[in-house]
């Protein structure tokens, strides 16, 4: 049975986005030095608490704050938790708004990924599918340019549940007009792209590692592994 259609997860699939982030830290960090005089490993403290807040966030939109409000808020609470106070109300503002313009303007699709992705869709319907709060994560899209390359995008804060629900996946299939056994699911998350894609009964699942081709022990095994996404014909020419 042909595949008729491919999902893509976005962040450390399509876009680097953990590189993103530590360059954005990087350029924080500078602002931080610059602007409170303090040293290196002080500026580390507040960004690795920053990095901490942002790994553990929960972001309930009814709460009535935006996305933008609580990173802001992490900033100032990082400040305050390693220096006792922010003395510059104005700082957190600066520290977040840097950190969102370096990260978003890295967050591009590459020539090579934007080839790949014209070449599928003339054989393929292409679904992105992306876990996050929905305005980071509808800011991330734009600024890739993705809508061009795909049939559907779908944005799991937008919907009451993200990967790896069923209901989400199944909203997916709808929307492409295809099964599941019609679909393949690629994504660098086992918890979220591929227990998603098996719990789906999709055709197959294809997990990305990076770079580093991280071994994994998890009790999530997906149908197969490739390092980067550039290695997807590959995968998709055993499937036929």
């Amino acid at each position: 049975m042909a595949v008729k259609a491919i999902l893509f997860d976005l962040d450390n699939t399509l876009i680097e986005t953990s590189q993103a982030n530590g360059v954005a830290i990087q350029k924080t960090s500078e602002l931080l030095k610059t602007t409170l005089g303090l040293d290196d490993n002080t500026v580390g403290t507040i960004c690795d608490k920053f990095k901490q807040k942002l790994f553990h966030e929960s972001f309930d939109q009814s709460a009535g704050r935006s996305i933008d409000d609580v990173r802001m808020c992490h900033w100032e609470e990082s400040i305050k938790e390693t220096l006792g106070s922010c003395s510059m109300p104005s700082l957190a503002a600066h520290c977040y708004y840097m950190w969102k313009k370096s990260r978003l303007e890295l967050l591009t699709l590459s020539p090579e990924v934007c080839n790949l992705l014209k070449q599928l869709r003339s054989r393929y319907k292409l679904l992105l599918l992306t876990n996050g709060v929905a305005q980071t994560q509808r800011e991330k899209v734009e600024t890739a340019g993705c809508e061009e390359f795909f049939d559907a995008i779908v944005i799991g804060g937008e919907h009451p549940e993200q990967k790896p629900f069923l209901s989400i996946f199944k909203l997916c299939f709808s929307m492409l007009e295809v099964e599941a056994q019609d679909c393949v699911m690629v994504g660098d998350s086992l918890d979220t792209d591929i227990q998603g894609g098996l719990n789906a009964g999709i055709r197959a699942t294809v997990w990305i590692t990076g770079a580093g081709g991280v071994v994994s022990d998890s009790t999530v095994k997906p149908d197969y592994t490739i390092t980067t996404v550039l290695d997807l014909p590959d995968v998709l020419a055993q499937l036929q």
